[in-house]
């Protein structure tokens, strides 16, 4: 089938590899426009424009494919000669995964198809833009992908194919997107045979059973001690490619790399107050109160430096006993 394939992220790309090499037609891609990136701010290019142009398929990188009333005429005449290049494409099907850009009405009605996207949770759990991460923050033990047949809400059309994944107890966020990415790219050509073969099953979801995965902020990285143990786990391993765990000791910020549960009966837990230092040598390590118990953090970072063992940082400075984290 003559396919146009919208995405943007690593995720995106995996699929994408997929498509070209099997007996597919990518026609063209579709993905956000570049972003400047890094320390430097330079612009960089998206995961699924740097594989496209590997394949030297032309890419295009819209900023919205809405036409709004509140656009001058030049912006509205953008957006149109950008929906007249999808129709003259004449494709079958859209493929979208992780693009970032909501699709109008106007656009998923102009392939055959129209258009599929492919989706890292089991729909209607997780809709919205952060489901593997969302996974994770909940402390779920089963995740999946589904292959979903795109309408014009946000994650609600019917479900072409699902298959679940079982995550790991200590699984974090980049071992999962990685899992999920190949089953996303495996399911997108099980559907697309099915489509081509007109034997594919359609099953609307139960909108009461849904639940959103909102966008991810730098502001959720932060650590709040009076959590739970458990709680404070599951948001380490799920933020820790960005934004990040972090937490503020006397006016600096420390990310919080790794830590793990600590035994109560093993330390003095007279200091009760959640954040608190507990321990804090290079022997014994870092442990901190939570709101339900202790954690030991083994790995950090402080303003200025690298990554590192917690035993190696507290061999470089003190933190004091009782100073409450925040």
């Amino acid at each position: 089938m003559k396919i146009v394939f919208m995405g943007t992220p690593e995720f995106a790309a995996v699929s994408l590899d997929a498509l070209f090499q099997s007996s597919h037609d990518v026609v063209a891609v579709f993905t956000q426009p570049d972003r400047p990136a890094g320390r430097g701010h330079k612009l960089a290019i998206s995961p699924v424009k740097a594989c496209a142009l590997l394949h030297d398929i032309p890419v295009y990188q819209p900023h919205t494919l809405w036409i709004k009333k509140s656009m001058n005429d030049d912006e509205k005449s953008h957006v149109r000669s950008f929906r007249e290049t999808l129709a003259a494409l004449e494709a079958d099907v859209f493929v979208v995964a992780a693009y970032g850009i909501v699709l109008p009405q106007a656009v998923l009605d102009i392939p055959k198809y129209g258009c599929i996207n492919i989706h890292a949770s089991l729909l209607p759990k997780y809709r919205g833009a952060s489901p593997i991460h969302q996974v994770l923050l909940n402390g779920d033990d089963e995740t999946g992908i589904s292959i979903m047949q795109m309408d014009a809400g946000l994650d609600t059309g019917d479900v072409l194919l699902m298959q679940s994944l079982k995550i790991g107890a200590a699984e974090r966020f980049v071992s999962l997107h990685d899992r999920l990415a190949a089953l996303g790219a495996d399911l997108c050509l099980d559907a697309l045979m099915q489509i081509e073969e007109n034997v594919v099953v359609r099953a609307p979801q139960d909108d009461a059973q849904s639940c959103y995965a909102p966008i991810i902020k730098k502001t959720d990285g932060r650590i709040h001690w009076q959590s739970s143990v458990k709680a404070i786990l599951n948001q380490n391993r799920a933020l820790d490619i960005w934004p990040g765990t972090y937490t503020h000791y006397d006016g600096e910020v420390l990310k919080i790399h790794t830590l793990e549960a600590a035994e109560m009966d093993s330390i003095d837990n007279r200091l009760d107050i959640p954040g608190s230092i507990l321990i804090a040598d290079a022997k014994s390590g870092l442990f901190v109160k939570t709101g339900d118990g202790i954690v030991k953090i083994t790995e950090l970072q402080g303003m200025g430096s690298k990554r590192m063992p917690a035993g190696d940082f507290l061999r470089g400075r003190t933190l004091k006993i009782g100073t409450v984290l925040i």
